[in-house]
């Protein structure tokens, strides 16, 4: 045996105090170790799950209303495709690779037949070279204009254009492309927009065959 003296039994009237004063020093010190095994344990198993979680929580999209760009008196807001998942574009019409992306954008906004949402917005432009450009892409999809300094355009970390955003049905960010996005870039971030939701169901394969032929 170890020579270890057992713990007195605890009765109605004693407490975990005056049952650690009667144990001896060998017990106490085990007891003690036992204890601080378990916290650490405990700490690892909290701190592990609160990661999890974190590294699974989607960033939620910032709202806005802006003026809508050739439509005077009307605006554009994220808030009114609540439940619907939504691709925002930032762009304009000096950006160069703007040039090559919007009209192909365009065509995937015809292609899908309502079943993909697009935003644009125009950022630090002006609204006659906006108008221009958007005419000659074919553009159908509502665009917002966000002039200096272009506050909505900071809020979501766009420094460069353009940069597009997959937003869910709950509006949070499933994906986010830098630089002019790409026919199989939008196929793929559109799957991830809400494979559960009919209206981010894109139309059968070839989708981005099509778009490229133009």
């Amino acid at each position: 045996m170890s020579g270890q003296e057992p713990a007195p039994p605890l009765t109605a009237t004693q407490g975990w105090p005056a049952r650690l004063r009667a144990m001896s020093p060998t017990t106490k010190i085990t007891y003690s170790v036992a204890a601080l095994v378990l916290a650490f344990v405990a700490v690892v198993a909290l701190t592990g799950s609160g990661a999890g979680t974190a590294r699974r929580a989607l960033p939620l999209a910032k709202g806005f209303t802006l003026r809508e760009l050739g439509h005077p008196g009307q605006q554009v807001s994220l808030g009114a495709y609540a439940g619907q998942p939504v691709i925002v574009n930032f762009f304009a019409s000096w950006c160069a690779p703007c040039k090559r992306e919007t009209p192909l954008l365009a065509r995937f906004y015809r292609t899908s037949r309502g079943r993909v949402i697009i935003v644009g917005i125009d950022a630090n432009d002006q609204s006659g070279p906006a108008t221009r450009f958007l005419r000659a892409a074919g553009v159908r999809y509502p665009v917002a204009m966000d002039p200096f300094p272009a506050s909505i355009t900071t809020s979501y970390g766009v420094q460069g254009l353009p940069q597009t955003f997959f937003l869910n049905a709950r509006h949070r960010i499933v994906r986010r492309v830098f630089g002019a996005v790409t026919a199989r870039q939008l196929d793929a971030g559109v799957a991830l927009m809400d494979r559960r939701s009919p209206a981010a169901t894109v139309s059968a394969a070839g989708t981005a065959a099509r778009l490229d032929r133009g």
